[in-house]
């Protein structure tokens, strides 16, 4: 054991087997990390180091070396070996995380238990580890595979986590919704739901729904600054979407997931909130879409005996329908939000742009009682009229395997904006050629008739309630000082779509919709930059020498 300088704990160093040979195994107290590296590697082969942060340690064991090992030459001469095997998180291809181990041995007992102690030690350093959870299934998303998935791949390691979990196999709509309004959250951890993006929205709805309930918030309130919600959400893929889970993690694997929420990663979400005449709606984090996406899972909903498949149906379908929606879009812009919606700088783990939002809930309620009067003042807000066929507002890039770059790269999942996308009526040809370039490297906002910008809030009124909204024009001059004319309104007599509420449907032709800067925290850490660093372990070469 190596004596360092400032009084800090020591490093362990030792000289232990590994497969058949000796490599020399350090632990590093501070920042913490096992290493271990081949000395004397074997001719016509590199050496290799080999480094796992304390952070991606999953467990410690106590290891039975089997008779086989135990009658081989070496140990018949050395004696009875005492193992302790390491079992970790390695990357691999994609952004996918996979559980891995490591066995060493020696034959000195008090040191095999010196090793084991001081890596648990170490583990018990990671404050921000979960130890109980509460697991919703849904055991109809998807391919009717929710429950199947979580039993075979994820509740194994939980279980070599020591991970303990209350297990609530969802029966009815809303069934999760209900029961975190009335069950004892705080005695968890964390919340765990096994399904796709609509059975997240649902646990989403209930905690924070619960949070605020507790906390004395009125939702129905637009302009109540809401509690922020500590007990993390994880999202252990099985539904028919999982664009939040991709957007989040990169892949949409439920091992991946299940690890992230093994080690403790937190990543801290923006949500916005959805209200009508002073009544709160709903809850989204991804996408709410009105005109194309929505008459999508308006007319999707209607086929869902056609599975998965559905959507590519609708979507064909709604396309050639080529229905436009008249109405008013107004909004006040993000101006103290760092970045663009076409800067091209993707949000990705550690992401400075978010750091830098971290104040803004504070913000928030500090500010609370100046609501009112930075709405009256006018002077920030914008108004579009026009005919569109798709108005989106993104809180992140709605990145998913069919669309990598998402309906807006540079969205960011956490720095307190949305970015609202205004697709103006155009050809058939032109609007293809809009979303094509949401699988390809193009700019997908080069055109005419596509307006983009990161704002804070945002309303929406239908042309066709414009005149039974009480005052509205009235409200419009009173609130707003900046109208943009470049296209003026039309009065063709079109039926209104619906809104596309984080794959739910949302209808109201009339919203106003606020972000809610890091309200929640998920169990992940955001996308990597370079995932596809297996090497960086060396985990090919360890496999080919033993």
């Amino acid at each position: 054991m190596e004596q360092p300088a400032g009084g800090r704990r020591p490093r362990l160093v030792s000289s232990l087997a590994f497969g058949q040979r000796a490599w020399e195994v350090t632990l590093e107290w501070e920042p913490g990390l096992l290493s271990w590296r081949d000395p004397q590697p074997p001719r016509g082969r590199d050496g290799g180091n080999y480094f796992v942060p304390a952070s991606e340690i999953i467990v410690v064991e106590e290891t039975e070396i089997d008779e086989k090992q135990c009658s081989s030459g070496k140990w018949q001469k050395m004696g009875k070996p005492h193992a302790f095997t390491v079992y970790y998180m390695k990357r691999a291809q994609k952004h996918r995380w996979r559980c891995s181990e490591v066995t060493f041995s020696c034959v000195d007992e008090q040191l095999c238990n010196q090793w084991i102690q001081a890596l648990k030690e170490l583990l018990e350093l990671q404050k921000s580890r979960p130890k109980q959870l509460l697991v919703y299934i849904n055991p109809y998303g998807g391919k009717r595979q929710g429950k199947r998935i979580y039993e075979q791949k994820v509740a194994p390691l939980f279980s070599l986590a020591s991970i303990s979990t209350d297990v609530i196999i969802t029966e009815h709509a809303n069934h999760a919704k209900d029961n975190l309004l009335e069950v004892n959250i705080y005695k968890y951890d964390g919340i765990v739901c096994v399904g796709g993006d609509g059975m997240f929205s649902e646990v989403m709805h209930g905690l924070i729904g619960r949070i605020q309930k507790d906390s004395g918030i009125d939702q129905n309130n637009p302009k109540a600054p809401l509690v922020q919600c500590n007990i993390r959400i994880g999202i252990i893929p099985a539904g028919s979407t999982d664009c939040i889970c991709y957007a989040t993690v990169g892949v949409t694997d439920p091992v991946t997931s299940a690890l992230h929420i093994i080690v403790g990663d937190s990543q801290p979400l923006d949500v916005s909130s959805i209200h009508h005449n002073n009544t709160f709606l709903k809850y989204f984090v991804s996408l709410l879409g009105y005109g194309f996406y929505g008459d999508i899972l308006k007319d999707s909903e209607k086929k869902r005996w056609m599975g998965t498949i559905r959507y590519d149906f609708s979507g064909f379908k709604t396309f050639l329908s080529h229905h436009y929606y008249e109405g008013t879009v107004s909004f006040l812009p993000a101006k103290q939000t760092l970045g663009s919606p076409r800067d091209k700088k993707k949000c990705r783990t550690g992401c400075y742009i978010c750091r830098q939002s971290k104040q803004q809930p504070e913000e928030q309620q500090k500010n609370y009682g100046l609501e009112h009067n930075e709405d009256e003042g006018g002077e920030d807000w914008k108004v579009i009229k026009g005919k569109f066929l798709a108005i989106n507002a993104v809180n992140m890039s709605c990145a998913c395997p069919r669309s990598p770059k998402g309906l807006s790269p540079a969205a960011h999942l956490a720095d307190g904006s949305i970015d609202l996308i205004l697709v103006r009526k155009c050809s058939r040809f032109n609007f293809l050629r809009y979303l094509v370039r949401h699988t390809n490297q193009d700019d997908q906002f080069d055109f005419t008739f596509v307006e983009v910008y990161r704002v804070k809030k945002f309303q929406f009124t239908s042309k066709h309630l414009e005149d039974s909204v009480i005052d509205v024009k009235d409200v419009g001059k009173k609130r707003f000082g900046q109208f943009c004319r470049d296209h003026p309104a039309c009065c063709c007599n079109l039926s209104n779509s619906i809104w596309n509420c984080d794959g739910e449907t949302l209808d109201s032709s009339t919203i106003e919709v606020r972000v809610h800067c890091q309200l929640m925290k998920l169990f992940a850490r955001g996308i990597e930059e370079n995932s596809n660093d297996e090497a960086i372990y060396n985990q090919s070469t360890a496999e080919q020498l033993l």
